[in-house]
């Protein structure tokens, strides 16, 4: 919403997600000399993007015109933010909102969200 150049226009992304985790309150292995199974982090994180994100559009809360147009075509898949969906403010989200939630029952905890946009554009969060 209000970008000035080609990206002011509707379009989407075919986004990769990196999450980088640390055992909560310090360093330790587990009994087969992990921090975690990388497995358990991509279920989990994995599993939410495909359920929120994944096929759908990511809008601005305040961006009325364009859920107005995702409104008028049925069954639509909408994500909101309170912020543009750029590849900065995505990470941002995931590292801050999503993650510690998905991660609360595992011994781990989220520190860096990088989502690259395409192969040579990226950002990163990080505690």
């Amino acid at each position: 919403m209000g970008h000035e150049g080609k990206c002011r226009n509707l379009h989407g992304h075919d986004y990769t997600v990196e999450v980088e985790v640390v055992v909560k309150g310090g360093f330790g292995l587990d009994s087969l000399g992990r921090v975690i199974d990388f497995g358990v982090v991509k279920d989990l994180v994995g599993s939410w993007i495909d359920q929120h994100l994944d096929h759908g559009f990511v809008l601005n809360v305040l961006d009325h015109e364009a859920r107005a147009a995702m409104d008028a075509v049925e069954g639509q898949k909408l994500y909101l933010l309170n912020c543009n969906p750029t590849a900065e403010n995505l990470a941002q989200h995931l590292l801050v909102e999503v993650c510690p939630e998905l991660l609360a029952g595992t011994r781990v905890r989220a520190t860096a969200v990088t989502v690259w946009e395409t192969p040579n554009c990226i950002a990163t969060a990080a505690l």
